[in-house]
C-alpha cells in the first residue's frame, strides 16, 4: 500500500515530540491520506476494504499515545480515537468525494469523455454468478442513507450539492 510507504517515510515526524498533534494531523490530512486516497472518487468499496482503511487510519492515529488515568497509563481504544479525531474518517472522506464527483458528472457536458462512460450502458453477455456493485448504484445508496431525494434536481445548485457532500463526511450511517 503507498500510504503505508508514505507513513513510514515520514514517520520520524510523526516520532518527533517536538510537532504538536494537531500538526501531525495535518500532516496526515495532507500527506498521507492524499495518496492513499489517490483517484477515491471512482472507487467502488467492500467492507473488506472499508476495514483495511479504517484499520490503517487508526494505526497512525496512535500518535495520541497512551493516556494516564489514576495512575496507570492505558492504551486508547479505538472508540476515543474516533472520539478525538471528531467522527471523521477516511471511509467517509471517500464517500463524500464520491458524491461531489457524481455531481461533478451530473453536470458535465454531454460531449466530455467522462459523462459517456458514466451514461453508457454496457452490451455483451454477462458473467455468471451475482454482479458486482456498481459504482452509481453505491453512490445512490449513500444518498439515500443519507435522505436525499431527487438528487439530480439538487445537482444543479452546487451551494446545495457541497452542503451534501459536508453532510456525508459528518454522517456516522455512512
Amino acid at each position: 500500500m503507498a500510504g503505508n510507504r508514505t507513513y513510514f517515510a515520514a514517520i520520524s515526524l510523526f516520532r518527533n515530540r517536538l510537532l504538536s498533534r494537531a500538526t501531525k494531523i495535518r500532516l496526515y490530512k495532507t500527506l498521507i491520506r492524499k495518496v492513499v486516497t489517490y483517484g477515491a472518487e471512482i472507487w467502488t468499496m467492500t467492507k473488506k476494504e472499508e476495514q483495511a482503511l479504517l484499520i490503517f487510519e487508526r494505526k497512525i492515529f496512535r500518535i495520541y499515545g497512551p493516556k494516564y488515568e489514576d495512575g496507570e497509563w492505558e492504551i486508547r481504544m479505538n472508540q476515543e480515537l474516533e472520539e478525538l479525531n471528531k467522527g471523521e474518517n477516511t471511509v467517509k472522506w471517500i464517500k463524500g468525494q464520491r458524491i461531489s464527483w457524481l455531481g461533478h458528472l451530473e453536470r458535465m457536458e454531454e460531449d466530455r469523455m467522462p459523462k459517456k462512460i458514466f451514461t453508457q450502458e454496457l452490451q455483451g453477455t454477462k458473467q455468471r454468478g451475482r454482479p458486482r456493485k456498481g459504482w452509481r448504484e453505491e453512490v445512490v445508496r449513500d444518498l439515500q442513507l443519507l435522505g436525499v431525494r431527487r438528487w439530480r434536481e439538487l445537482v444543479i445548485d452546487r451551494d446545495k450539492w457541497r452542503g451534501i457532500v459536508r453532510q456525508a463526511r459528518a454522517h456516522n450511517g455512512l
